[in-house]
């Protein structure tokens, strides 16, 4: 009984018996079968159980564009051949966040509250730690945004790249024109652009600064801070 058994065993088994010569015909490797490396690669390493390089997905390049520039309603500006200071890499960041943070709220439009609550996001400038300095926080800023211009209706979707208003366009320009007035290479910095803000006094972004406690005393201490020699800031 138990020899029949064991003859109904796989060949690895029934091997222990030396008087065996036949295979059972269920068994489909001999026993000198040799596992070659390849057999032990899997899919997650890029091939198969037959040593067979598997077809991975191709992976396909892009392209990014990088903005280096921010938008200007002076058309002589853009088609002057005279060299306008450049936008450091910081104050087109916190112009970024500006408009991810309008899209966040729901708004159509990109607002000079939208530019204040973006240099609070970059974080790492002279303005926006001047601002945290004197208590005008990102928490704060976005409450009083939403006291002064309300909620949006919560079925609408901010268009990717929601267009500036006539106040916060005049912002950027101010600050153009500002850093070409004083002088001196260097690029257009947060600092610019935050004394804009202050500069377009019936936009919201004015109205929540001076809501939050700040006044000319600060403006005037940043603006003899960056007009120093030397000054180098984002």
């Amino acid at each position: 009984m138990a020899a029949h058994s064991l003859s109904k065993l796989p060949a690895f088994v029934s091997a222990f018996n030396p008087n065996q010569t036949t295979k059972p015909e269920s068994c489909s490797l001999p026993l000198t079968t040799t596992l070659k490396p390849t057999s032990l690669q899997n899919l997650w390493l890029g091939t198969n159980s037959l040593g067979v390089r598997a077809q991975l997905p191709k992976l396909r390049p892009f392209s990014s564009t990088i903005c280096l520039s921010l938008p200007t309603a002076i058309k002589e500006r853009v088609s002057s051949n005279e060299e306008v200071p450049k936008w450091s890499s910081r104050a087109i960041k916190s112009f970024a966040m500006g408009e991810l943070e309008a899209r966040k709220l729901k708004y159509p439009t990109t607002g000079t509250e939208a530019i204040l609550m973006g240099i609070l996001i970059e974080g790492t400038t002279l303005a926006s730690k001047i601002l945290r300095a004197n208590g005008v926080t990102l928490f704060k800023v976005r409450e009083e945004t939403i006291k002064l211009l309300g909620k949006a209706d919560m079925y609408f979707f901010s268009p990717e790249h929601p267009a500036l208003t006539d106040e916060a366009q005049r912002v950027l320009d101010w600050a153009v024109d500002k850093k070409i007035k004083s002088g001196g290479s260097g690029e257009i910095t947060t600092s610019h652009l935050l004394l804009g803000i202050w500069y377009e006094v019936d936009s919201p972004g004015h109205k929540i600064m001076a809501s939050l406690g700040f006044n000319e005393e600060k403006v005037k201490e940043l603006e003899s801070l960056i007009s120093e020699p030397g000054f180098i800031d984002g």
